[in-house]
């Protein structure tokens, strides 16, 4: 029993001396704030430690001293944002006091002083300026509408900032949800068109529609979280105000027949014909060539579809476009012989026993190179929205 008891009280000892050495460093160092936190911390498990005692009362006393300058600094200044900046410096000081009150014996010896009144005045000031810059962005006029949305963008950070200072404020929620709706760039992605005389809504991507599947990769993550997407039929019956629709037209689908290219080549050996055994030491054999004819098939079919995307805003003008092509490859390769089969090598002898592969159907080839298509347009049509 006894190694194992030393075995504890050596950990617990190295345990000790490095919280007091990562304290102390954080200490000397200058960041007296973390100091104390973690001072604090170690405090509760040994609230006698000597060492982590001179610490704490230290760092607290050179910790309050920068906090508090710092605010009479910004006090000063005449940025509009200088009541957040009191306000973190604020929240610093209450962190330090709510560390030291977790650890009673070493509260009576630190007395450290509650600035919660004052989180709560600084916070009522942040948020209202925060909430004055959303009000005066919402009430900008701009002819530029794209310049508008960004004002409405902006306008919503404002206000979800103000929120962070008055959590559960009612009027500053509904003017975030106001300026959000506005800010918003709301796309409807139209049905996929067919062009050329051709039908291929019978053509899927993993079972579903290349639009709907396309749709649903890009409200799951638009690159955005200005840009939404619904579908034509979505925004109807929410009655979704509509700035932009995306079209998209499969110009064409060349799907190939295949193409067999033929080569011939003539293939000699040098076999036995005759063997004579005289002695079982004694063996005569003859040799002659036999031949071969081997004519080798490579079949190969080749595929391509095309597909056009572009974007409109609500007055009809095209704001952006894109191209899109799938390919889809296939090929085979099987031989037949005429002649001597013992002219023929293993490697010969394995083309000429390979099964024929059947070209691949015209829904496979189709799936591929939508596929590819729906990967690539997701992508960029994604990057585009992103930079709204």
């Amino acid at each position: 029993m006894k190694p194992k008891f030393y075995i504890t009280i050596f950990a617990l000892f190295s345990i000790t001396a490095f919280s007091c050495k990562t304290a102390s460093k954080l200490y000397e160092k200058g960041n007296y704030t973390e100091a104390v936190e973690l001072a604090a911390k170690k405090l509760q498990k040994d609230p006698d430690d000597p060492k982590l005692l001179n610490i704490i009362q230290n760092a607290y006393k050179y910790a309050v001293e920068d906090h508090e300058s710092r605010i009479r600094n910004n006090a000063e200044s005449t940025s509009e944002l200088k009541y957040e900046w009191m306000y973190n410096e604020y929240a610093s000081l209450q962190r330090m006091y709510d560390a030291i009150f977790r650890v009673p014996q070493v509260f009576s010896i630190v007395k450290p002083m509650d600035y919660s009144s004052y989180l709560v005045t600084y916070a009522e000031k942040a948020g209202d300026v925060r909430e004055q810059r959303g009000d005066a962005l919402m009430n900008a006029y701009s002819s530029n509408k794209s310049m508008a949305k960004q004002n409405y963008r902006n306008a919503y950070r404002e206000y979800h900032a103000a929120l962070g200072f008055k959590r559960g404020n009612i009027s500053i929620a509904q003017k975030q949800d106001e300026a959000y709706d506005l800010a918003v760039t709301n796309v409807v992605i139209l049905p996929m068109q067919q062009q050329g005389g051709y039908v291929y809504s019978s053509y899927t991507v993993g079972g579903n529609n290349l639009d709907d599947q396309l749709l649903r990769n890009l409200q799951y993550n638009s690159g955005s979280e200005f840009v939404k997407f619904y579908s034509a039929w979505d925004a109807r019956s929410q009655q979704i105000r509509v700035d932009q629709q995306l079209d998209m037209r499969l110009v064409s689908a060349d799907i190939g027949r295949y193409d067999d290219d033929q080569t011939r080549r003539r293939v000699t050996k040098e076999v036995v014909i005759k063997e004579t055994v005289y002695k079982p030491d004694s063996v005569v054999r003859e040799y002659a060539k036999v031949h071969a004819e081997i004519t080798t098939v490579r079949r190969s079919m080749h595929s391509r579809a095309f597909m056009q995307v572009s974007v409109r805003d609500e007055d009809g003008g095209w704001v952006w476009n894109d191209d899109f092509t799938g390919y889809h490859q296939w090929s085979t390769e099987f031989a037949s012989f005429t002649g001597d089969a013992r002219a023929l090598s293993d490697a010969d002898r394995q083309l000429v026993d390979r099964r024929k592969e059947f070209a691949p159907s015209d829904n496979e080839v189709m799936k591929c190179m939508l596929d590819q298509i729906l990967n690539d347009a997701q992508y960029r049509i994604r990057n585009y929205f992103s930079r709204l």
